[in-house]
């Protein structure tokens, strides 16, 4: 068969050259197109699940909520392990299954099983699947932080009208305030100065509580100030640290996070950092025996309340209308503060009383575990990961638009750092150590090739073969994924393997050109030379059987180590 494809080749030479320059031109592109990544893929189908279990300890946990989940999830189809983590108000379950298991076919069985754990369970607690995600997750790290301006100074924007004003510190009490027109958030050198006219503090008036609490850490110093610029008076505001901090987590989860979301192929955000906002009923217990009020009829009133209803619909003539019942809250955060007061917590015979009356409504920070900053500035900290089978490269770009996008919608105070950490760069790096390896291998095959034959078109003949293996070796990934529908991947491991097989390609083709070489200069020493195409069959075909039976051994010997390896690895697992 293979003296039939060498004089196939032969005879239609200028045939089998234009394939190969088609193939190289397409297989190039190709190679272009395929998705980058530092390790094949290796995500085995897999669920986690999260339960969050307030206010049980850890014992509690693994005996009320993890023990009858792993019960019912042993024994699902296709499951292979059940593994679990469990802390205090915490469990979090992994459930590994077999490779063909398609991922879909996974969430759909252990969402079946979890349906009958609704009787077993303790009151409120719900488990939960997280999103699908790659065993590579965490692929960007970002962080949204306030920065200072050019003297040093904090930030505050100046309403809508783009301008931020610098409070700058001063030795003396009189704080100095800088207007600013930002040019280029990222380069204050391009921010121009705005001259002000006039400026005059307001002192801010605190909201009256009906009962103050001594030493609120929550309490805030915010204050105002009326800047003239050109005669147009305009209020800034001066929050406290505290609000700020408040402020940078909601535009976190508000705005930037759903912009994260909205990218294809992330399976989901994380956030650290900043303080999350809450609206706290901090109860007074002497108030709530001077009322005769227990503290679960506030927690039932509150349930109670922030709640819209229908009542039906009035009809009037050939009109039907909608009866709403509006019990929402807000939206603005004094109109929350102020309708949760007015919240009738029990009714007596002259009048109700409000939960004002027995406790304080105030804006507060949640309770939090751990904190972020970005540039030693208080920040925010995002965590993209990534689902199953998406490019790395592809995906980070796509997410640095986004960050973009959202930071343009921002303050100039605001920056997004979205360099913080990309797994983009460990690929490129990686990919560029192993290409490395390779331009230096094909170099010193040129070298010595030119150093044994001592010929310039012998050395580019045996060469041909480097670039068309290669491009070979694209066409039959993107044929391998098409069939398989899995895209593969150029990878630190196909390059390792296309660097060793290298040196097998060229060996074949020195072997196969240094013969027909010499065969040809013997036949030009004859007094009748015979046809070259028939010595160029001879040659080749005098030597074929050699270089198969050596190319078959060396692949036999490379998987029967794979084999060998696998065992030993099975073996110690």
């Amino acid at each position: 068969m293979l003296n039939a494809v060498i004089r196939f080749a032969l005879h239609y030479r200028m045939l089998v050259v234009v394939i190969s320059m088609a193939m190289l031109v397409y297989g190039s592109y190709l190679a272009t197109q395929m998705p980058i990544d530092v390790f094949p893929d290796l995500d085995r189908p897999r669920v986690i699940i999260i339960t969050e279990c307030p206010g049980l300890a850890t014992e509690e946990v693994e005996t009320l909520v993890t023990q009858p989940i792993e019960i019912a999830l042993l024994g699902a189809s296709g499951v292979q392990a059940v593994r679990s983590q469990s802390t205090a108000g915490l469990n979090v379950i992994y459930i590994e299954f077999d490779w063909n298991t398609d991922i879909r076919a996974a969430r759909q069985t252990v969402q079946e099983r979890l349906v009958t754990l609704d009787a077993i369970l303790p009151e409120g607690i719900l488990p939960q699947m997280t999103p699908p995600a790659s065993i590579m997750g965490q692929i960007v790290v970002a962080g949204i932080y306030r920065q200072q301006g050019p003297d040093e100074g904090e930030l505050y924007p100046i309403g809508k009208t783009g301008l931020l004003a610098e409070l700058a510190p001063q030795s003396g009490e009189q704080e100095k305030i800088q207007v600013w027109q930002p040019v280029d958030r990222h380069r204050q050198a391009t921010w121009e100065p705005v001259s002000v006219d006039n400026v005059s503090w307001e002192a801010v008036e605190p909201i009256k509580e009906d009962l103050p609490i001594q030493d609120d850490p929550q309490s805030t110093d915010d204050r105002q100030a009326i800047v003239t610029i050109d005669g147009t008076e305009h209020i800034v505001d001066f929050p406290s640290e505290a609000s700020r901090r408040l402020a940078l987590r909601t535009i976190s989860d508000w705005v930037i996070r759903p912009r994260i979301l909205k990218v294809t192929g992330v399976a989901e955000a994380f956030i650290l950092g900043g303080d999350r906002k809450q609206y706290q009923v901090r109860i007074n217990p002497a108030a709530l025996l001077e009322y005769g009020v227990t503290l679960q009829e506030v927690e039932q009133a509150l349930k109670e309340s922030n709640i819209n209803t229908s009542g039906g619909f009035a009809v009037k003539g050939e009109t039907e209308r909608p009866i709403r019942v509006l019990g929402r809250l807000g939206p603005e955060p004094d109109r929350v503060v102020h309708d949760l007061k007015q919240i009738p917590i029990k009714a007596n015979a002259k009048r109700s009383v409000l939960l004002g009356q027995v406790a304080n409504v105030v804006e507060g920070a949640e309770f939090k575990r751990g904190d972020g900053s970005v540039s030693g500035r208080p920040g925010v900290v995002f965590t993209i990961v990534k689902q199953p089978h998406v490019d790395t490269r592809g995906l980070t770009d796509r997410l640095e638009l986004a960050f973009a996008e959202a930071e343009d919608s921002l303050t100039a105070d605001i920056v997004i750092n979205s360099e913080l950490f990309q797994l983009r760069n460990f690929i490129d790096r990686g990919i560029f150590n192993v290409a490395e390896a390779l331009v230096i291998g094909a170099v010193l095959v040129i070298i010595i090739l030119f150093l044994f034959l001592l010929n310039f078109r012998t050395t580019f003949i045996t060469l041909t073969a480097i670039p068309l293996s290669l491009v070979i070796t694209t066409l039959v990934f993107r044929a391998i994924g098409y069939l398989s529908g899995t895209e593969l991947s150029i990878n630190v491991m196909t390059l390792g393997g296309i660097a060793v097989a290298m040196g097998e390609l060229v060996d074949d083709a020195i072997v196969d050109v240094e013969n027909i070489f010499r065969r040809l200069k013997e036949n030009n020493s004859l007094e009748t030379p015979r046809p070259a195409i028939q010595v160029v069959y001879e040659a080749s075909k005098e030597i074929r059987s050699a270089i198969v039976f050596g190319t078959a051994v060396v692949i036999l010997e490379v998987v029967s180590k794979r084999q060998i390896v696998s065992w030993v690895g099975l073996k110690v697992a």
